[in-house]
């Protein structure tokens, strides 16, 4: 892993790998077939982007979405990689430079999408430039039950077996089911090298809230984090764009985006959120694959997500840069009805409906949950051993009451009336409240009329939202949306069991929620500073600004302080290319100048070697003209130093052939005494 090792820092700015990328980056550069479940925001693209610059031969990466695939390849030639994309909204021009990068053995990468296969040229191009590797971004695409399935997608297995090369396929989101479907799908049902990391992003806040007055609860959310990039996910395209007047009304730089809108204003809006600091994007689920934008600090949903596995992905996009991120996710009686009976209306077989009723169920027991919401998250996943923290309910612990009288009776009035009414009817039998409605019907004579007036109206309210969120009450398309007791509330009503339920779930906030800052109050200025250049020199080069360093980077700038090109190397996310091509310009801005040094010196920052390289230096000063200081000046250029620093000669023989018999008996000597100091 020496040379993986070395091309991590001097490329990409990194000391070391984050948990779980090292063995992954190791199997794939053997050439093993490999299935990588990671963490979104847990560095999946570093595990085919190093692997291809240390193997033979044209790595091909399949990747859903042009912008995805644009962003990447914009970042890695901004590292120094050479890498292109073929896809239908190049240029000629971009078509000739990816070609010529082709033709000249320079390209290390090649990003195509999955529809480029059903060309038949596509496979005789792929055998011609003498692919090593196959890697495949969002893999759980190739599955048909999910939300996000690509059917051309199912043409990479063929691919794999024309070309007889190894394939690793990546994801964020695959339950076994879908990680089954990989398998079969893309490796012919042989299991590869698997690697499930967990699925915890320790850095993201979580944080769920009952609606009321649910458009005031986002704009107190996005008023506390103005000037950060966020995302807000609606149910519905109105809601989209609503949200967005408003936001904008409140001086946020807001646009809204959903299907409804025509291609070009999509791609404008994509464009915009992707390259512009702070923007905020109020959005249906259209948007969201293919979002790459690693400092989203915030995601919040104006509405319940559809299941738990797209609340994960979802909230997912916040925080890819491992600096904190923040979530909030509204939800209420309707957001289950609405969900109950999209599941149940849809033309899914039996067997794929009960199995989304389950995943809705989960979150709908996180939403519900009574105590850490990170536990209960990661164990649908499968992962036990957790720690949080970081949740609400970390925060602050809910306020809960045995609620199992109040179920009770709850279930006794829905069973006493058929079972054919809605929670509000309910809620009036249970006040004894003599509405036309229950007395038309003779629901004033119930043994329940009257019985729950310990409680008031939005007191039950409450109740019967987490009785739907716990799956004891579910709407029945059948009867109008009528309630229908499940299976799981039988023990409750026989006396069986007890249930816990939450009392503070509707409690209105007396200020607007805290933003937590990304660093503390003496760096914040410079965060500020370092932010505007950052700007300056994105929209001067045409590019998103994280692909000049993202948030993470610069945060650990304005709490180091780097004083040095040699400290600013060792900065995580500054690799070579950067520290060269902006280096000088971010050390102007924490000092107040950037400090000139030789640019072959300049590529040993922040190593041994360039330590070394400036003793040698201050030697080679003291004897420039001789040790009596009478000889005819003599030195060595700076690439000599820079070989003799990072080749340490061991004796006299071995700098003469460096430096040659003149350059060796003037400075050799003082030269060999620095390095044998050093080592």
């Amino acid at each position: 892993m020496c040379a993986a090792g070395t091309l991590l820092r001097d490329v990409f700015g990194f000391d070391s790998f984050r948990p779980g990328q090292e063995e992954i980056v190791e199997a794939v550069v053997r050439g093993e077939n490999v299935l990588a479940i990671m963490p979104t925001g847990g560095g999946k693209s570093l595990c085919f982007q190093l692997p291809a610059l240390v193997r033979d031969g044209v790595t091909v990466v399949i990747s859903p979405l042009i912008a995805l695939m644009r962003d990447q390849v914009r970042a890695l030639r901004e590292a120094g990689v050479e890498a292109g994309a073929l896809t239908s909204g190049n240029t000629d021009e971009e078509n000739a430079a990816v070609w010529d990068a082709v033709e000249t053995g320079r390209l290390k990468l090649l990003y195509i999408a999955p529809e480029r296969l059903s060309s038949g040229a596509a496979l005789g191009m792929l055998r011609r430039i003498g692919v090593g590797l196959i890697a495949v971004d969002e893999a759980h695409c190739v599955s048909q039950w999910g939300h996000d399935f690509r059917p051309d997608y199912l043409r990479i297995g063929d691919l794999r077996r024309a070309l007889n090369v190894p394939l690793a396929a990546f994801t964020a989101t695959a339950d076994a089911e879908t990680r089954d479907e990989i398998v079969n799908r893309l490796f012919d049902g042989q299991v590869p090298n698997t690697f499930l990391h967990g699925f915890d992003r320790p850095n993201i806040h979580l944080a769920f809230a009952a609606k009321d007055s649910p458009r005031r609860q986002i704009l107190d959310f996005a008023a506390a984090r103005k000037g950060q990039s966020g995302i807000v996910y609606c149910g519905t395209r109105a809601k989209t764009e609503s949200i967005a007047a408003a936001l904008g009304q409140d001086g946020h730089l807001a646009i809204h985006y959903h299907g409804g809108m025509d291609p070009e204003a999509r791609r404008s809006a994509e464009t915009r959120f992707q390259q512009e600091d702070g923007m905020v994007v109020v959005a249906t689920v259209a948007f969201g694959m293919g979002i790459d934008k690693p400092d989203i600090r915030w995601v919040a949903h104006a509405d319940l997500p559809k299941s738990i596995e797209a609340y994960y992905q979802e909230i997912g996009r916040a925080g890819r840069d491992g600096a904190p991120a923040e979530t909030l996710t509204l939800f209420g009686p309707d957001d289950i009805r609405l969900r109950r009976s999209q599941i149940d209306e849809g033309l899914a077989p039996p067997e794929r409906r009960v199995a989304d009723h389950a995943r809705l169920n989960a979150l709908l027991g996180l939403a519900e949950a009574l105590r850490c919401r990170r536990q209960s998250l990661l164990e649908y996943f499968g992962e036990t051993n957790v720690s949080c923290g970081n949740c609400d309910l970390c925060d602050t612990p809910a306020d809960v009451f045995d609620g199992t009288t109040a179920v009770r009776k709850a279930l006794s009035a829905a069973l006493r009336t058929g079972e054919w009414f809605g929670s509000g009817h309910l809620i009036d039998i249970l006040l004894g409240n003599e509405t036309d409605k229950v007395r038309e019907r003779g629901h004033d004579t119930l043994p329940t009329f009257g019985v729950g007036q310990e409680y008031s109206r939005r007191q039950w309210q409450v109740i019967f939202r987490q009785m739907m969120g716990r799956d004891l009450l579910r709407p029945d398309p059948d009867r109008h949306g009528g309630l229908r007791m499940t299976d799981d509330a039988l023990p409750l009503l026989k006396g069986e069991a007890t249930i816990e339920l939450r009392q503070d779930s509707i409690r209105k906030a007396d200020r607007r929620p805290a933003a937590k800052t990304l660093v503390n109050e003496e760096d914040a200025p410079l965060l500020s500073a370092l932010k505007a250049k950052r700007r300056a020199l994105a929209e001067a080069a045409r590019v998103p600004a994280y692909v000049i360093f993202n948030d993470r980077t610069l945060i650990e700038m304005a709490e180091k302080r780097p004083c040095s090109v040699d400290e600013m190397a060792r900065i995580g996310g500054v690799g070579a290319k950067k520290l060269a091509s902006y280096g000088d310009a971010f050390l102007e801005i924490i000092n107040g100048e950037a400090e000139k040094m030789h640019p072959t010196r300049r590529k040993l920052a922040g190593r041994e070697a360039g330590s070394l390289y400036d003793e040698l230096l201050a030697v080679q000063a003291d004897l420039a003209r001789g040790p009596k200081g009478t000889d005819k000046p003599l030195s060595c250029s700076a690439s000599l130093l820079a070989k003799v620093a990072s080749l340490r000669p061991k004796d006299q023989a071995s700098l003469n052939q460096l430096l040659g018999e003149k350059r060796a008996d003037r400075f050799g000597a003082a030269f060999l005494d620095v390095l044998r100091e050093a080592s």
